[in-house]
């Protein structure tokens, strides 16, 4: 069965299980375990960082005969905390997996450059540089990042089963309201901390910290060119999941990007 999930991740060390600390999966799993009456564990489409959000996780979970997709929904969100939501289930096939039978991710990052995004309410869910931003600048950066490129600049780490290559099908900033910018961006996998890098970056760039053709410099790994310190994790959202390929190209010729509720 394949849920769908949104959370508030400033309360957990990231979505992967780990020892002693609470972790979006094993919150998950220890649900569903309860439900099913068995040791349960299940896959997501990515592992979030620790305070990383999600309004469009995926993770997928073999349920046992009976259990409907309705039925199922209703049961953990009764269950989980206030901070975990199921906004969707559904059967798939078998084979179907929440992270290997993904074909892209879709993420975004919200910058506050308005005073007010400082607020208890909306500070924890974005960056807040609350500094002017040259746009143009912005703009030129994210275009230079769609395409195929070596990220290894721009990652924590890499996997070193499938190296540090990216395909970016979509990279690019919009207005969030009056309150600020938001990067979206869309690829077929991301390395560790990828995003954050890059609007770390990016966002020196727009303040004139760096100059803009440091971006293509990273990207060509030219030698003693550094990336800015990562933008924080509160700003970060995974809010998107294809696994259809026919609506992975719609969107990516129609330029759609997936938005994120202004406060």
């Amino acid at each position: 069965m394949m849920l769908t999930l949104q959370y508030d991740g400033s309360a957990f060390h990231g979505w992967q299980a780990q020892p002693d600390v609470p972790t979006v999966q094993a919150t998950l799993d220890r649900i569903l375990s309860r439900l099913f009456d068995r040791p349960t564990r299940c896959a997501a489409a990515g592992r979030t960082d620790r305070g990383v959000h999600a309004t469009g996780q995926v993770a997928t979970v073999d349920a046992p005969t009976g259990w409907s997709p309705e039925q199922l929904l209703r049961a953990l969100n009764a269950l989980l905390p206030d901070e975990i939501l199921v906004s969707s289930a559904h059967e798939v096939a078998p084979d179907v997996h929440a992270r290997f039978s993904a074909l892209a991710r879709a993420y975004v990052y919200r910058v506050g450059v308005a005073e007010r995004t400082r607020s208890p309410f909306i500070g924890p869910y974005c960056w807040p540089v609350c500094a002017p931003l040259d746009r143009a600048a912005l703009d030129g950066a994210a275009a230079t990042v769609a395409g195929e490129h070596s990220f290894a600049a721009f990652a924590k780490a890499g996997q070193e089963e499938r190296g540090v290559r990216c395909r970016v099908f979509s990279s690019g900033w919009r207005d969030w309201g009056e309150l600020g910018v938001a990067y979206h961006v869309r690829a077929d996998r991301f390395l560790h901390h990828m995003v954050r890098y890059l609007v770390g970056t990016m966002i020196e760039v727009a303040l004139g910290k760096r100059p803009g053709a440091d971006i293509p410099g990273l990207l060509d790994a030219h030698a003693g060119l550094v990336t800015s310190a990562p933008a924080p994790a509160g700003g970060l959202f995974l809010a998107r999941v294809y696994y259809d390929p026919d609506e992975l190209e719609r969107h990516a010729a129609a330029g759609a990007e997936v938005g994120l509720p202004i406060p």
